[in-house]
């Protein structure tokens, strides 16, 4: 055998990233719709610990608004646990300050049931939120076109479509609960404690599957699948975003605001 024979075998053609360019657009939607969320969630915290200046009264407030998607985010939890057969215990929706400064909104408590099935109860969320959003967002509101738009920088188009947007039936019913739930879907940390050892047995399995000359076929028929299903994620990921980004400017502008008028300011 030639010397890099083996190498050979895990050369990527330029047809590998074409086939698979969904993956590029799910990592820039994720990064952007985590940017968002992380700050929509401190200027709105910000703003009621200014009104209220009780860290408490803020908490309380914050978990409120947000309570469907955090009710979705700890049921998806449950539910999976029982499809599962792994043995569930409490179950809270009270926000709980951590010792390391961040809000518990909710926990579900599940007992162990192998890195496989932890890792599917952890992603459940996101499983069950993603369904949510591109249901309400696409079906309800019909807000694909403006994704297409926004891809394409058709920006008559999109400016025109985004007008009819609030007239569909019961609009900001199906606005409400899209945002709260897309901004509750991420997995938490510890959610995402048997993601690495899924993750890495799969990487060993596809890695075999390349050394024993299958690549070809993978990128003929494995590979599609694998492309539409990052890019319906990246989809719903994007369209998230775009949720928290109409939202983020004015509860800014009015955090700006109650800074000026009352001299607080929330670092």
């Amino acid at each position: 055998m030639k010397p890099g024979a083996y190498l050979d075998k895990f050369a990527l053609s330029p047809s590998v990233f074409s086939a698979l360019d969904g993956l590029l657009w799910l990592c820039l939607a994720l990064i952007t719709l985590v940017f968002f969320q992380r700050a929509f969630h401190r200027e709105i915290q910000a703003v009621f610990l200014i009104l209220t200046r009780h860290p408490v009264v803020t908490q309380v407030i914050f978990a409120l608004i947000f309570l469907p998607g955090i009710f979705l985010h700890e049921f998806s939890h449950w539910l999976m646990a029982k499809l599962l057969g792994v043995p569930t215990g409490r179950f809270s929706l009270i926000p709980q300050a951590q010792p390391d400064g961040r809000l518990r909104l909710g926990y579900v408590e599940t007992a162990s049931g192998g890195w496989l099935r932890d890792a599917l109860i952890g992603a459940a969320p996101l499983l069950t939120g993603s369904l949510f959003v591109a249901f309400a967002a696409i079906d309800r509101m019909g807000l694909l076109p403006l994704w297409d738009d926004l891809r394409f920088a058709a920006w008559n188009r999109f400016w025109a479509a985004l007008a009819l947007v609030p007239s569909r039936p019961d609009f900001w019913l199906w606005f409400y609960l899209t945002f709260t739930v897309s901004s509750t879907m991420l997995p938490s940390a510890s959610d995402r404690r048997a993601w690495l050892p899924v993750g890495l047995s799969v990487a060993a399995l596809l890695g075999l599957a390349m050394l024993a000359g299958a690549g070809d076929w993978m990128l003929t028929h494995l590979a599609p699948l694998v492309n539409r299903f990052f890019q319906a994620l990246a989809l719903v990921f994007g369209l998230s975003a775009g949720l928290h980004l109409l939202l983020i400017v004015p509860v800014w502008l009015i955090h700006r605001a109650l800074t000026r008028l009352t001299g607080l300011e929330v670092r």
